[in-house]
């Protein structure tokens, strides 16, 4: 499962402490935002959940062995606390250190359940795995640069308890492949005060919860891309508050990470990356030039607010300009692009030679091959083979253009979240875009968006792929 956790630890860490990594920035003080399980009792405080559900299909060879591993963070509080005179202590807003500024700060201790068992056994009523993380107090005392004790961090955690339900079905037909469900559930038995807020229920929460699953002779298959047989099987998993995706490299069949964030099939790190920062929805090279440009008050209070926020700061200060350059961008892959099979070269911009097709270049430089950066290197206004405002394409056999009206079927292969709420929704088509790949693009305005004005006037519009959009009939009641 190695493979696997260097996505699992960004899922486990995303949004612990956000940019600019203080204690006193508002985005880090509402936190704990993914794959929170909180006590039952809060549930009816607070529209949050105690369980998470997996549910995908494995076909297990002759005597395998599933391995599980549970992750999440136990919330504890972390109080400042100032050495008197007298031998004693007092708790502080702030310790002010030579090179930190000690604060209050909920911190994240992570935690693991980890199970192995034959496949064998998980048939019927499966397997029931309790556990309990105890209630914990620690001190730990601060120095000064001399080794003076002037301070102390003392740290709760409470009692929290949870169970894991794990279990197989067999599928109806001639099939060996089974079904498998992993429940992970919050039992705690707190029950808050009238006056309880949320902090109260996360230090019982399971926080970031996720689950990794590895099978030693076999495979699982994929929710998003399964073979077509299993297609109506797999729309009959029920996942809740998690999703899970094949993990690993591509081509990998045996390990699973169902996690609380939408992961794509095979997530892995960009190899630029160059460390942990805490904020998936940001640019990595953005986020080390702000930071590195922070004051150094700034970055004392930061590396004062928690030890991982402390590492970011030590990370952009030290990283040498070829890591930064290697963060502007990356190509992944080369191919020919080819319409037909013959490779489609745009036509030259007014006022260029025309290279022919065989020169990569075509476009974008002269003959010698140097670039031209001043022109771009394909002008669609001087491509006379397309036009967005009259171009079509066939859907069902019936020509779609600027103009028609279609009714919107995203597919899931092909679209995020947000877009699945306009399924059946009536939408006009404002443009045909071929891409330079031979892609097409529709691109539309809802009927009923009453933004579809100020979209149309910017050209913001949403795009669908052909096999996205159904023709609407003209008498089709919006």
């Amino acid at each position: 499962m190695a493979v696997a956790r260097h996505v699992a630890d960004t899922v486990l860490f995303e949004g612990y402490v956000l940019y600019p990594y203080r204690a006193s920035a508002t985005k880090n003080r509402l936190r704990w935002q993914f794959g929170v399980l909180v006590p039952p009792s809060w549930t009816a405080v607070a529209e949050e959940h105690d369980f998470q559900r997996t549910e995908l299909l494995m076909e297990p060879r002759r005597g395998a062995t599933l391995a599980l591993e549970t992750r999440f963070l136990h919330a504890g509080r972390r109080t400042v606390q100032r050495a008197l005179p007298d031998g004693g202590f007092e708790t502080v807003p702030e310790l002010r250190l030579d090179d930190r500024v000690l604060v209050p700060w909920d911190e994240g201790h992570e935690e693991q359940v980890r199970l192995t068992v034959a496949v064998d056994e998980l048939a019927g009523p499966g397997v029931v795995v309790p556990f309990t993380r105890p209630a914990a107090e620690t001190t730990e005392p601060v120095t000064d640069e001399a080794g003076r004790v002037v301070g102390r961090l003392v740290r709760r955690r409470e009692e929290i308890s949870g169970v894991l339900r794990i279990a197989t079905g067999e599928l109806d037909g001639p099939y060996t492949t089974r079904r498998l469900s992993v429940v992970v559930e919050n039992t705690s038995d707190w029950t808050p005060a009238e006056d309880a807020g949320r902090d109260a229920a996360l230090s019982r929460s399971l926080v970031a919860a996720h689950t990794l699953l590895c099978l030693d002779a076999g495979r699982f298959l994929s929710l998003t891309d399964p073979p077509e047989w299993a297609g109506g099987e797999v729309a009959r998993c029920r996942n809740l508050h998690t999703w899970p995706v094949p993990a690993g490299e591509p081509g990998t069949e045996d390990l699973v990470l169902s996690s609380p964030i939408i992961l794509e099939d095979h997530p892995s790190i960009a190899p630029e990356s160059p460390g942990a920062l805490y904020d998936a929805t940001e640019i990595d090279e953005i986020l080390a030039l702000r930071t590195a440009a922070l004051t150094d008050e700034e970055k004392r209070e930061a590396r004062g607010t928690d030890d991982r926020a402390a590492a970011v700061i030590d990370l952009a200060d030290s990283l040498p300009a070829e890591v930064l350059e290697r963060l502007h961008g990356a190509v992944r892959g080369l191919r020919e692009v080819t319409t037909s099979g013959t490779p489609r070269t745009p036509a030259p911009a007014a006022g260029m030679p025309d290279l022919g097709p065989a020169a990569p270049w075509a476009g974008a430089g002269g003959a010698d091959g140097a670039p031209r950066p001043d022109t771009p290197w394909w002008d669609p206004g001087a491509d006379a083979s397309v036009d967005p405002a009259h171009d079509h394409v066939l859907v069902g056999g019936r020509p779609v253009r600027a103009g028609s009206r279609v009714v919107l079927r995203p597919r899931l292969r092909h679209t995020d979240a947000q877009d699945l709420f306009l399924d059946g929704r009536r939408a006009l088509v404002e443009a045909v875009l071929h891409d330079v790949d031979g892609g097409v693009h529709i691109a539309v305005t809802v009927e009923d968006d009453p933004g579809a004005d100020i979209r149309r006037e910017q050209g913001r519009y949403l795009y669908f792929q052909p096999d996205e959009v159904d023709v609407a009939d003209p008498g089709e009641a919006s």
